[in-house]
């Protein structure tokens, strides 16, 4: 048995990189096989569109001729001639910075409390937090709640009370738009995320909280940094992945709400920079270097994140 272990080792050791990665391949060929579906369809509909981009994004093209390759133009236009732009960058950075963190603490927060109920509650609780983010019509509530007439529950409650004379035109007035959409990104947010969350709770060993105090944990906090965060990391980063997602892609609860663009270009975002380009003015070459930007601080986000749930912990 010895002799076939070190014969192994030095074949190993033999072998160049290529070699042994091969020779992985054709041990493992079954699950390759099996995961071959998906890894086709990823590349096709994912890998390709990015790359695509990327070369467009260097490029003049309006969808009827063939593309005409500018170099570095388009980014430069971008960020020194293009103000609209620097309204939607510093817009969709905001709201990425308020709701991708809160709408990610708010979801492992719930799912923390549910996953404290007995079973059959627990499965209604979360049905009730889960409803928001599947509602096709969830965004009609909040039309109703802050319609600009004095028929709003808003302005109707705030007329009853005295507050206000007249009634207040909450998504045409500047100063009201972006914190609303940003409550309303809040409501919604409770989506795959909450769930996957809830799922990781239920799939820790409860042996380890023994283990733990026998350690001397000896409160729940310190049972969450050191037992229940390091136990849930594939939820932890699931989670996160969809909350930057969702944070940098809110155009469409704008949208819903305050119209685009809205008013005085106040919530006005990269999305909606993105689809002024590509659907109404056909500069495909310019909203690929939109779209593309839009990539890297996902990406930027994602590896920021990444390093900082590997070290919970620790």
């Amino acid at each position: 048995m010895s002799k076939n272990t070190n014969s192994q080792v030095k074949t190993r050791k033999e072998m160049t990189k290529a070699e042994w990665t091969w020779f992985l391949v054709k041990r493992n060929k079954t699950a390759y096989f099996m995961i071959a579906p998906f890894m086709i369809l990823f590349f096709i509909f994912t890998i390709i569109p990015v790359a695509l981009s990327l070369v467009l994004s260097f490029t003049s093209f309006n969808m009827l001729e063939w593309p005409k390759f500018i170099f570095m133009d388009n980014y430069i236009t971008l960020f020194l001639d293009d103000d609209l732009f620097i309204t939607a960058l510093k817009n969709t950075l905001i709201f990425a910075a308020v709701t991708g963190p809160a709408s990610y603490i708010i979801s492992f927060v719930v799912a923390w409390f549910i996953n404290e109920l007995a079973p059959r509650v627990r499965a209604i609780v979360t049905l009730i937090f889960y409803a928001p983010s599947i509602a096709g019509n969830a965004y009609l509530i909040w039309t109703v709640i802050f319609s600009s007439d004095s028929y709003g529950l808003a302005n109707g409650f705030l007329l009853e009370m005295g507050v206000i004379d007249s009634p207040i035109l909450w998504f045409q007035n500047a100063s009201y738009v972006m914190p609303l959409c940003i409550i309303v990104a809040l409501w919604t947010s409770l989506g795959t995320s909450f769930l996957s969350f809830i799922a990781g709770l239920q799939g820790i060993n409860k042996s380890l909280f023994e283990a733990g105090a026998i350690d001397g944990i000896k409160n729940r906090w310190q049972e969450l940094w050191y037992i229940t965060l390091p136990s849930m990391k594939p939820q932890l980063m699931f989670g996160a992945i969809l909350a930057i997602t969702g944070s940098f892609g809110f155009g469409g609860i704008v949208t819903a709400l305050a119209g685009n663009p809205s008013v005085d270009y106040v919530a006005y975002t990269l999305t909606h920079h993105l689809e002024e380009y590509q659907n109404n003015r056909w500069e495909v070459g310019y909203a690929s270097a939109i779209s593309f930007i839009l990539f890297l601080m996902m990406i930027g986000s994602n590896v920021l994140i990444t390093k900082l749930i590997s070290k919970l912990g620790e």
